[in-house]
């Protein structure tokens, strides 16, 4: 492998010269620069960049952690991430907790490890506090989206969940559906806790007293068994004639339970979700969705943390961005007349 001794001897000028080359720094006339980078094209060499890190004091690496790579959602807002990076010249290290506590654990300490300029991070739930706070101890920036973590104070990225909830509901009650369940996240995460809110306000508006036997609280991600959600469809009495979905995955489960069942969708039961379904909904669009903007989480999420790691000497206030949910109507909700 070529070094950097390599490149002084050829280019007749000491290591330092070299190093400042590579590194930007210090006074070197510009025909001795285009030297040295002629010898290094010359001679293929490529920086190390773990010394070329101690110089600069940063890795020019990010971290991108979510928590479930499955979810159309957030692999758009990757896609976003992504190119905020990219444009302003960082590279992005990538890791996928679960909604699980103890990888997302593991994750940080690899975030610790890898030395990383700063991390954009989809919290498992509330329990990351102790996470976080690892975090801001070994001074790395990071910025925090989708959910937000009580006890921390940061940058964060969220949509409008109890809007967005509300706005679900509003449609259902508009095509005459009164008896409107809800499938959600755990009441640990803020982002179901707001969607939670914005159905029960929904309901408030239209005088639809709230039943709490109505409301069935899981994980967010992919569902081993489906057997305690089978007992709860079934012990309803009445039985709802909509279900609102509290992300694209739940919709997704609800709809393969409902199949299981022969149960049709929208004939027997109509169904909306928090989230769109990505590309698939364009090749077949048919869930009714609150949709957020995924990849402006990303990309806005980025361009803060890069904002944050280049002003870090400076008391810039913490920034909160909501972005507001669209109502995408498709045909996944029939229209009923009020039981």
């Amino acid at each position: 492998m070529v070094t950097i001794y390599d490149v002084a001897a050829k280019a007749s000028v000491s290591a330092m010269t070299v190093s400042r080359v590579i590194n930007n720094t210090g006074k070197i006339s510009e025909k001795t620069r285009a030297k040295v980078k002629r010898v290094m094209e010359e001679l293929n060499y490529v920086p190390n960049q773990t010394a070329r890190s101690l110089v600069l004091q940063q890795t020019k690496l990010l971290f991108l952690l979510i928590t479930d790579i499955m979810n159309p959602f957030y692999t758009t807002l990757a896609r976003g991430a992504e190119d905020a990076a990219k444009k302003s010249g960082y590279r992005l290290l990538f890791g996928n907790s679960d909604e699980s506590l103890e990888k997302e654990s593991d994750y940080v300490t690899t975030i610790l490890t890898a030395r990383v300029d700063g991390v954009l991070v989809a919290p498992a739930g509330d329990p990351s506090l102790p996470h976080m706070e690892s975090l801001r101890k070994h001074n790395v920036p990071f910025v925090l989206l989708d959910r937000e973590v009580p006890g921390i104070e940061c940058d964060i990225v969220l949509g409008d969940s109890k809007e967005g909830a509300r706005m679900l509901v509003e449609h259902l009650v508009s095509q005459g559906h009164r008896r409107i369940a809800i499938v959600n996240g755990s009441p640990s995460i803020s982002s179901a806790r707001l969607r939670l809110q914005g159905y029960q306000d929904g309901l408030k508006l239209n005088d639809i007293a709230f039943n709490d036997r109505y409301v069935y609280e899981t994980s967010f991600g992919p569902l081993n068994d489906l057997t305690e959600m089978e007992h709860w469809i079934d012990q309803m009495d009445p039985p709802p004639t909509a279900i609102v979905a509290g992300n694209n995955v739940l919709a997704v489960e609800v709809m393969r339970l409902l199949r299981g069942r022969g149960i049709s969708v929208p004939d027997d039961m109509s169904i909306v979700c928090f989230d769109d379904l990505g590309p698939y909904s364009e090749i077949e669009p048919f869930l009714t969705v609150a949709a957020q903007q995924a990849y402006q989480f990303g990309y806005m999420g980025m361009k803060m943390l890069i904002e944050r790691i280049q002003e870090r000497e400076t008391a810039l206030p913490w920034k909160k961005i909501v972005l507001p949910a669209d109502l995408m109507i498709r045909r996944s909700v029939k229209k009923i007349t009020p039981l």
